[in-house]
């Protein structure tokens, strides 16, 4: 389940944090191939929402050791897929942290990569809230290290495969490789620029798992909507072929269920009884305002999943985390659909 606490998406977005001093200077060049990766075999589904292997299940007591220590325990599930993507389970330097102290790739041990690579994730963690950004600047900062979280702050502080994309050609001096990985190959057919993996959020948001909702028809819009995930964001998009904006994917998945909502943003919220997001239920629409200059008051609209996570139109479509201080900024509340 692809449900973190700050994203943001998260993406969820995004998906609030300290300053980020010397690893913020640090670039680390993480580059996690799909060798490294387990990509078959025996999955194990956690209370997390992740499908993960039993090597790196296996790691889970001592990354909720240091998640807790670090203040992140909430981010032990995305710890452990971090694990999953960087070595699944198998080598000594796990998290493959090495890098982000100065070292070459492969020098901590077990104990010594975790520790690292969980306060190096706390750390960017921090970096990124204060920038206002979404755990998905924090995901692939992991992979290119503190740069990539100014690099964003400046260019509007979300993330997107776009600035990702953009970053590594500016670090690469636009030097390609050929990259077999199957996210890659459907993406562009099979490459990636010589720095990093600018396909780190791609890599990562693999390893979640679909929510499974209690309602069927929340069951059915989810199903559909998350056809949609890792999409680009298209402004006035309303269908599959050439994806959607916030309110064009709400409208499309909830029609899938029988149920009719109008075209906007503003128009969905008009329609809907107004609520708390405490009262927010899987299924309710989330409602915010001065996102963008739309001339109207409400900008954008995600569909709520629970624990202060939503699914929606950002760039690309996907979870967000409503925590963070981006979201808050822009909250106005829940809508319920009226039946």
């Amino acid at each position: 389940m692809k449900v973190m606490r700050l994203k943001v998406m998260l993406i969820a977005g995004g998906l609030g944090f300290l300053a980020f001093l010397g690893l913020l200077a640090f670039v680390a060049i993480f580059i996690s191939d799909e060798e490294h990766s387990s990509d078959g075999g025996d999955f194990i589904h956690d209370i997390g929402g992740i499908s993960v292997s039993a090597d790196v299940l296996k790691h889970q007591p001592m990354v909720e050791k240091y998640a807790q220590e670090y203040g992140i325990s909430e981010y032990v599930s995305t710890l452990l897929v971090i694990i999953q993507v960087e070595s699944g389970g198998k080598l000594p330097d796990v998290m493959q942290s090495s890098e982000s102290l100065g070292l070459p790739p492969n020098t901590l041990d077990t104990e010594a990569s975790i520790k690292q690579g969980t306060k190096y994730f706390a750390d960017l963690l921090r970096s990124v809230e204060k920038n206002e950004g979404d755990i998905n600047v924090v995901i692939q900062a992991y992979n290119y290290g503190g740069a990539f979280i100014d690099y964003v702050a400046k260019r509007g502080s979300s993330y997107s495969f776009e600035l990702a994309e953009s970053f590594a050609k500016e670090r690469s001096g636009g030097s390609k490789v050929t990259y077999s990985n199957p996210i890659a190959v459907k993406k562009n057919g099979g490459w990636r620029y010589r720095y990093g993996n600018m396909f780190y959020v791609d890599l990562v948001s693999q390893y979640f798992i679909s929510p499974q909702f209690d309602d069927e028809l929340v069951q059915i819009v989810m199903d559909e909507a998350l056809k949609y995930e890792g999409y680009p964001y298209v402004f006035g998009g309303s269908n599959p072929s050439t994806s959607f904006d916030c309110s064009g994917l709400t409208q499309w998945s909830y029609r899938k269920a029988e149920i009719n909502l109008p075209r906007t943003a503003q128009q969905q919220y008009d329609a809907t009884e107004h609520i708390t997001l405490s009262e927010a239920k899987p299924g309710d629409l989330v409602f915010f305002h001065s996102t963008y200059n739309a001339g109207t008051y409400v900008t954008h609209v995600g569909i709520y999943v629970g624990n202060n996570q939503m699914y929606n139109a950002g760039d690309p479509i996907g979870y967000a985390d409503l925590t963070s201080s981006y979201w808050q900024k822009h909250l106005i509340g829940a809508g319920r659909i009226k039946q």
